[in-house]
This record gives C-alpha cells, structure tokens and sequence, in this order.
C-alpha cells in the first residue's frame, strides 16, 4: 500500500504539472467520454491502459466479470452507469471487454458447489449462467482452460445481448446512434479481440483490416413509416 501512495504523491508532482492544461479545461468544461467499456474488475486489465486513453477520454464501469444485469426495476450501478453515459453524457459506443483467465469465468465455468460460501458471487453470475450453457450445449470436451476462455468469450455475447434490454441503449440503437462493441484481451499475449457481428466470431484487431463490430450504428425500425404515413393520407 506504501508503494501505492508514493505513485499518489509522484502524480501531484510528477504527472499532473505535464499535464495541468488538460486537467484544468476538464475542470472547467466537464467531460465528453467517447466511449463507455463496462470490463472486468480484475487488476490485471485496465482500459485506459489498454485504449492509451488520456484523462476524458473513457468512462468506464467495472466489476467482477464485465456482466451487464439485463434491465430491471431494481436499482444497480451497471444500469446506472449505463444510463447515464447514454442519455446525459451521449455516449455513442459501448465497449463490453471480457479476458483471458478470468477468475469470475472460472466460477461460471466450474463447480458450482465451490461458490457456496460466497452466496452474493454466485447470485451475481447467474447473470452469464447463459454463456455456460452455450459452452456445455455447444462446445462438447474442451479441457478447463480452453473451457473458461470459451466461457468468457460468450460471456461477452451474452453480456451485450443484455445491454439491449436498457431502454436508453434500445433507443439509441434504433435511431442509429449507438454502437456496440465486444472486445476480449488476450493478457498473456497483450492481444485484443473484436467481435464481428457479422460472423460472430472475435477476431485479432489490426491496423491494417476494418474494426470488427458487434452491432454497427444504423437506424433499426421495425416498422415501417411509409405505411402509417399513406394510411394517414
């Protein structure tokens, strides 16, 4: 913890003074994120170093195994943080970030009498209980590390699939000015993979190839005006 204070006291005299001028018009202007990542909480991942983002650039929402609640009445920070970074800081891409070795993954991937004594954990996974049952259904003899990789890489498709439930992302989509994006770091290889909605399968992000998207930004209306409008006519 000594280690970690004396990094507090370096940023005062080190880091801050190179960058006061960026402080200060954040402190004064607000800040205008351009893009929410909702990852894991593990130590070992951390988005602003990962997307070399500098302070205002990412607003970002963390926990234990990058779940997304699908939306409810009942109050939660996922849903908060997610509202919020929709309707008042209009936040127009959604990164949901899981990796490699995650230990909530190991928890959803395993057995689950080995959670008992941690009842809030387990009640917080089942929120992704649908990225195991794809892996058992659909993956048969995988062994217990390519099993929680493949876990976890659901897990992103399944965590995205409830973020659409949240009426202000829902919205957003359908006036095509939201995307969504599901990533997956690859920590011992320092790789980042993307989603492609159009395969389904993650993908290398490279600089040279197109961004895989999980949802790209495009209007999506399910009915049809034209008809309203001639019935009204």
């Amino acid at each position: 913890m000594n280690e970690l204070i004396g990094r507090v006291l370096d940023f005062e005299k080190q880091v801050f003074p190179g960058q006061s001028a960026l402080y200060s018009k954040l402190a004064a202007d607000g800040q205008s994120p351009k893009a929410l990542m909702i990852s894991c909480a593990d130590s070992r991942v951390v988005p602003e170093h990962i997307m070399q983002a500098a302070p205002g650039d990412l607003f970002v929402c963390r926990n234990a195994g990058n779940i997304v609640p699908p939306f409810s009445n009942a109050n939660g920070g996922v849903t908060s943080t997610v509202e919020y970074a929709v309707m008042v800081l209009g936040i127009r891409d959604i990164i949901v970030c899981g990796h490699s070795d995650c230990g909530a993954m190991k928890g959803l991937a395993g057995d689950p009498a080995k959670l008992e004594a941690m009842p809030n954990v387990v009640a917080w996974l089942r929120h992704g209980i649908a990225a195991r049952q794809v892996v058992d259904q659909s993956y048969p003899e995988l062994d217990d590390g390519a099993r929680v990789r493949t876990v976890a890489l659901e897990n992103v498709v399944v965590q995205l699939a409830h973020l659409r439930t949240h009426p202000s992302v829902a919205a957003g989509i359908a006036r095509g000015e939201i995307a969504l994006h599901g990533w997956f770091v690859d920590i011992g290889a320092g790789q980042v993979l993307g989603l492609d909605g159009e395969s389904g399968r993650f993908m290398p992000i490279r600089e040279d190839k197109p961004l895989p998207v999980a949802l790209p930004a495009a209007q999506r209306l399910a009915s049809d005006l034209d008809y309203y409008q001639e019935a009204a006519e």
